[in-house]
């Protein structure tokens, strides 16, 4: 594991965007995998920006996301589907029909999650895959008590992560209470892992995922036996590891 400790949160979505760049420049046809919420969302715009700019193209490359809320359709305000779309997929040149999400309004959300599943496998796997992490340790809707070799399926969101969600939505009380999530058995299966945080609340959190032992309370410390996982944080995220000088000294 590859800990990036940058100065601000400017640094590290130029870092985030870097290990895009990399796969996007390899080749047309890379599979990406793509989080949402607050996490990534630096790091999208700076790749907009390297799109714009520095004509970084996205052209042949496809795209799947991690999870979606149950009983929400695709065209909601809040579905990641549309959300991906406009931090993302509207503003550089990735055909937006190549980025497939699960869907929140299947009659069957178990069987979509399985279609889902197969659908990942049969794109041959995901190439890189960004992730945040959740201030319990969840990574997608993965929360604390997940079986570490779980695949995409239903799940129900702790009351945590309903709260901490909760700003997106006019009522607490509209925020979905079940997701259809990527495992992190699914998760695994990606060949590049880049993980984003920032901020002093996601501190205990990165402290787990890098120098804690892999254990389902902290779901996010699965990443820790994947042999190519890069973690991006800021200073605050950083500022409960125990071995920070060690990986400042190391790049």
């Amino acid at each position: 594991m590859e800990i990036v400790i940058a100065q601000d949160a400017a640094a590290g979505a130029r870092a985030v965007a870097d290990e895009f760049e990399q796969v996007l420049r390899a080749g047309d046809g890379a599979v990406l995998g793509l989080a949402t919420g607050s996490s990534p969302v630096a790091a999208y715009a700076e790749l907009i920006r390297r799109h714009r700019e520095e004509g970084l193209s996205f052209a042949g490359a496809r795209a799947f996301l991690l999870d979606e809320y149950v009983g929400l359709p695709a065209d909601h305000p809040q579905s990641y589907h549309r959300f991906i779309r406009e931090q993302l997929v509207d503003h550089v040149d990735l055909d937006s029909s190549t980025v497939i999400s699960p869907d929140g309004a299947a009659a069957d959300p178990a069987e979509e999650a399985e279609r889902y599943d197969a659908a990942i496998a049969a794109a041959g796997g995901v190439d890189l895959q960004i992730l945040g992490i959740g201030v319990n340790g969840h990574i997608a809707f993965n929360e604390p008590g997940s079986s570490l070799a779980s695949r995409t399926r239903v799940v129900a969101l702790t009351r945590s992560t309903i709260e901490a969600n909760a700003r997106f939505f006019d009522r607490a009380e509209d925020v979905p209470r079940h997701a259809l999530s990527q495992g992190l058995g699914t998760i695994r299966e990606a060949r590049r892992i880049v993980l984003t945080a920032t901020g002093e609340q996601k501190a205990a959190a990165v402290a787990q995922l890098v120098e804690g032992a892999v254990s389902a309370r902290w779901p996010a410390t699965v990443l820790q036996l994947h042999p190519h996982v890069t973690v991006v944080v800021d200073e605050a995220a950083a500022s409960r590891l125990e071995l920070a000088e060690d990986y400042r000294a190391a790049r």
